[in-house]
């Protein structure tokens, strides 16, 4: 098959000394972004985008390849051997992860987790070798009325599922957009929102954006809360990391099923790995419940952490299908993967396998290596990744706000950028402060040029007729996928508001005639935000759920 001679051709590339030294340096940031809280490969990728500024393009590109999959690795550590997941995506791991850990199994949790990452991203990865070039076919198809509806749908995608609220998503795409229109029109020579300032004439630099709002805002958000804790941060002994025969039977059909769950929700514009992780979560729970697993809710479940795992690589692969074939970000990070190929002046899609198919390969091939790679790292030496939480926050963050000063500057050398990023900083702050998620930003940000050239296109093409706009099967799936999603996530919705008033009533009625334990209500399955102690949404397997349309909080790692 000619992908197969395509890869070798990468794996060439990709192999030779330097380019395998950007993978490990991608590899070891990115595991260590992903142990620490509140960081993630989102943050990382946008603090590398001006330092690699200069490097070649097929170098920086694995090197942002080894921190994309490496903060997945790495965000599950300190959730099971700590119970404080580095990242939403890891918390359904951390339930019975650590509960493995308190006893005394933690070496087992932390080998279902690697081994899970490892496979989810193997399958989603090769899938996208042998599958990219057809969507590449399909994506060729495309026309401006098409491009229009899957910016479209992105928008409407991951404002809706990474939010509490609809209306906060859709107010952080709004800000998005308008960041987008600042300059001048490429069509009509006329000046947007610059305020007569010469500096933004050509715009604002995605550069500054991604950097201001996921770095400093972050950087703030954390010196807002801050405070002197004396806890010493205990480590429980991890021992000999790796799965027995018997163990490695019970791991296998979780690895599957997660990933099984994850592929598909990364090539949709889903908000990133939460939902997948949990679907998973969920689904082992119930199927534990079926075979009345003693294991699962409290001693802990081998099965309850593969699965999760591998959904969460498992959808970090495919979104990078879906990134490199049709150019459509479908989570936080990818979308400033995007904006790392736009550095190199590279537009993934159909035209990027044409005209840059050795990056392309090299690129592919590097994710296999880095899975392999990031298997090294974390198998044996995941309770020394964990003591990087031992880290003072102070130092940490401030070592961030310096990197991103010092990396803005080092593009442009303009103070102006500068006063912008600072600016955006505090835009940042204030979005994490008042729960508004940053994803919908950087979607508006990145793919408003797209959106609003094809629908000029548009409205070019079909003289002024609305109805070109839905005049393809394409376009009709797509806005038709977006109206289902949006019933089922309000059925959901209602159907979980209407249970939990009915669990009220029911517990405010036991609790009147003096059964307080048959009073108690269960708890509901919703991230905790990073960082912080969770825990364990169902203590008894066979618990109602209630959790399935539950929304992840957003965070700079998504």
């Amino acid at each position: 098959m000619e992908q197969l001679s395509d890869l070798m051709a990468g794996f060439g590339a990709a192999l030779t000394p330097m380019n395998m030294l950007w993978l490990l340096i991608g590899a070891v940031l990115g595991t260590a972004v992903g142990v620490l809280p509140g960081l993630g490969s989102a943050m990382a990728v946008a603090l590398l985008l001006p330092v690699t500024f200069s490097l070649d393009p097929t170098g920086a590109l694995i090197m942002f390849a080894g921190v994309y999959y490496g903060g997945l690795f790495g965000d599950s550590i300190a959730g099971i051997l700590l119970n404080t997941p580095g990242n939403a995506a890891a918390i359904a791991g951390s339930f019975e992860g650590h509960r493995m850990a308190r006893h005394g199994r933690a070496a087992k949790a932390l080998a279902a987790s690697a081994l899970g990452a490892f496979s989810g991203g193997l399958i989603a990865t090769t899938l996208v070798v042998f599958f990219s070039p057809y969507i590449v076919r399909l994506a060729a198809l495309f026309g401006p009325a098409e491009y229009f509806a899957l910016a479209f749908f992105a928008f409407i995608a991951i404002s809706w599922v990474v939010a509490e609220s609809f209306l906060k998503g859709i107010g952080s795409l709004a800000i998005g957009l308008f960041i987008a229109l600042v300059g001048i029109d490429s069509t009509s020579g006329t000046a947007r929102f610059t305020l007569g300032i010469p500096q933004l004439f050509d715009g604002i630099s995605i550069i500054v954006v991604t950097v201001g709002l996921l770095a400093l805002g972050e950087v703030f958000f954390i010196a807002s809360r801050i405070h002197r804790d004396k806890r010493q941060i205990r480590i429980l002994d991890s021992g000999r990391p790796w799965l027995r025969l018997s163990e490695f039977r019970q791991a296998l059909p979780a690895w599957l099923r997660g990933t099984a769950i994850g592929v598909p929700f990364g090539a949709i514009p889903a908000g990133g790995a939460e939902v997948p992780t949990f679907l998973a979560y969920t689904t082992e729970r119930k199927l534990a419940a079926r075979r009345n697993d003693p294991e699962f809710g409290s001693t802990g479940s081998i099965r309850g952490v593969a699965g999760p795992e591998a959904a969460g690589n498992a959808t970090a692969g495919s979104a990078m299908g879906a990134l490199l074939a049709i150019g459509l970000p479908t989570s936080a990070t990818a979308a400033i993967m995007l904006a790392a190929f736009r550095q190199y002046g590279m537009q993934p899609g159909p035209l990027l396998f044409e005209r840059s198919a050795d990056i392309v390969w090299a690129l592919l091939a590097s994710l296999f290596l880095g899975l392999l790679v990031l298997l090294a790292l974390n198998l044996p030496f995941a309770p020394l990744w964990a003591k990087l939480l031992r880290l003072p926050s102070s130092s940490l963050y401030a070592g961030i706000s310096v990197l991103a000063v010092l990396g803005v500057y080092s593009i442009s050398g303009s103070m102006f950028d500068l006063a912008v990023l600072l600016g955006l900083g505090v835009l940042g702050f204030l979005m994490r402060r008042f729960d508004m998620p940053l994803a919908p930003v950087l979607i508006g940000v990145i793919l408003g040029p797209l959106a609003e050239t094809e629908f000029r296109r548009s409205i070019s093409v079909g003289q002024g007729d609305a109805w070109f706009f839905v005049s393809s099967p394409l376009t009709i799936a797509l806005y038709g996928l977006l109206v289902v999603g949006a019933i089922v996530i309000t059925a959901l919705s209602l159907r979980n508001r209407a249970s939990a008033a009915r669990s009220l009533t029911d517990d405010a009625r036991l609790a009147a005639s003096g059964d307080p334990q048959e009073g108690k209500a269960v708890a509901e399955a919703v991230p905790a935000a990073p960082g912080s102690q969770v825990e364990d949404p169902r203590e008894h397997p066979d618990a109602k759920d209630h959790s399935s349309s539950k929304k992840p909080s957003d965070t700079p790692g998504n």
